[in-house]
């Protein structure tokens, strides 16, 4: 499938879909817990899905509707039946990696083209050093891999420059048998791991961090119980619609986010307002106006996800945008950094890539046929920056907006946007 844009004037009222990392910390920790819990307003997306369904194959009980109602395994994890499918989820493979470890038996866990060349190795270590028995079935620190349980505790260290290898630990070892340390480097977007232990918070789980979080201790032999939760809106996917309403003609206010919330991609707002975006905090949401925008330089370190949403912005800047510090953009479902480079240039962009992120000069872009390669942010930044140039752009492999936010298109269109889904 493929989207086509074109030059839009947006306006109205955007309700940003539910948070992809909530939801799947949610479906993660009531899978583990004792008793019933209910998730409301959680995200109905293809990667929440796959959590959904890691959950079943490890025992829990999910029934889905407008809430979705979890019976955990109290800590009586069954070995799934059959290869656990994390389908494009990275948090899914890098949380129920963890899961796995916990389960006397042995799993295997795999996904699609993408999730295959993703690296693991540095949870594979971990989870080796904690007594788990993990290994990549093909040697070369990628999934599929097989993880044999129980996973024991202990001490290890490890890169998490992707941050759920570490939240996946730390939802996951405060269940093994003795306490677990881990001593870790190379740690971006730490917003991530304040989310997660926000909920280990909730959960009452007992553990130690460093200010830094260089070092972390967590208790073993603990429990989750079911709890009621509401799912916040999505920072992550909101970066669309506000990259959107700062290069485009028009007016456009977006409901249902939180601010109080550790989501690390509402930086987004700051980053914007620094470029000379107007942007207000209103009693019916946060309203997003066009306007002139100023280069700047970013360090996106916190933020990885929203690299392809603003290296579009910068395409609209006076002057040079520099984003950097997000080298771990290029090990995401593409190497985004390269991506955006390319196909922004076929639109016109004039654009440096650097081994941690981008220089973008302000540049007359006009549409023509770009390629997404499958991953959903950049399938939403290219078709948003479509509908701030000339002409039509079409946008390839569309359908990978279904992983985050699968009504991107009605959502564009009922604020005034020319876009339009096709096969």
């Amino acid at each position: 499938m493929r989207i086509l844009s074109e030059k839009s004037a947006l306006q109205g009222n955007v309700l940003v879909p539910a948070s992809k990392s909530h939801t799947i910390r949610a479906v993660t920790i009531s899978t583990l817990a004792v008793g019933k819990s209910i998730i409301r307003h959680p995200l109905v997306s293809a990667d929440c899905l796959a959590s959904v369904n890691a959950g079943r194959m490890f025992g829990a009980g999910i029934q889905l509707g407008d809430c979705w109602e979890v019976e955990g395994v109290g800590g009586k994890l069954v070995v799934p039946e059959n290869v656990v499918d994390v389908k494009n989820s990275g948090t899914t493979m890098n949380f129920f990696m963890g899961t796995a470890g916990l389960v006397e038996g042995t799993t295997v866990l795999s996904g699609d083209e993408q999730i295959v060349r993703r690296p693991v190795q540095p949870l594979v270590d971990a989870l080796n050093g904690l007594g788990a028995n993990v290994l990549s079935t093909r040697n070369n620190g990628r999934p599929p891999v097989v993880v044999k349980g129980p996973l024991k505790g202990g001490r290890t260290r490890f890169s998490a420059i992707v941050s759920t290898y570490l939240s996946g630990l730390l939802i996951n070892c405060p269940l093994a048998e003795h306490d677990s340390e881990l001593e870790v480097f190379e740690l971006p977007e730490k917003s991530y791991i304040h989310m997660t232990l926000e909920w280990l918070d909730r959960q009452g789980i007992r553990y130690e961090a460093s200010d830094d979080f260089d070092y972390f201790r967590l208790f073993g032999g603990q429990s989750y119980h079911g709890q009621q939760m509401t799912i916040p809106g999505d920072f992550s996917s909101a970066t669309f619609f506000l990259v959107a309403g700062a290069i485009m003609e028009g007016d456009i206010t977006l409901q249902g986010l939180d601010m109080k919330d550790r989501q690390g991609d509402k930086k987004v707002i700051s980053y914007l307002k620094e470029m000379g975006a107007r942007i207000d905090f209103e009693e019916n949401g946060i309203r997003v106006r066009g306007g002139s925008l100023q280069g700047v330089e970013l360090d996106m370190s916190d933020t990885p996800d929203a690299l392809p949403a603003m290296a579009v912005a910068g395409c609209f800047a006076r002057g040079k945008t520099t984003i950097r510090n997000v080298a771990n953009a290029r090990i995401k479902e593409t190497d985004r950094i390269s991506v955006m480079a390319k196909e922004l240039g076929r639109l016109g962009a004039k654009i440096e890539e650097l081994p941690d992120g981008l220089i973008i000069h302000e540049s007359a872009l006009h549409g023509c046929e770009v390629q997404s390669y499958g991953d959903h942010r950049v399938v939403m930044s290219l078709a948003v920056a479509g509908m701030a140039i000339p002409g039509q752009t079409v946008v390839e492999r569309a359908e990978a907006v279904e992983v985050t936010v699968p009504n991107f298109v009605d959502l564009m269109q009922k604020i005034g946007g020319k876009i339009r889904m096709e096969t």
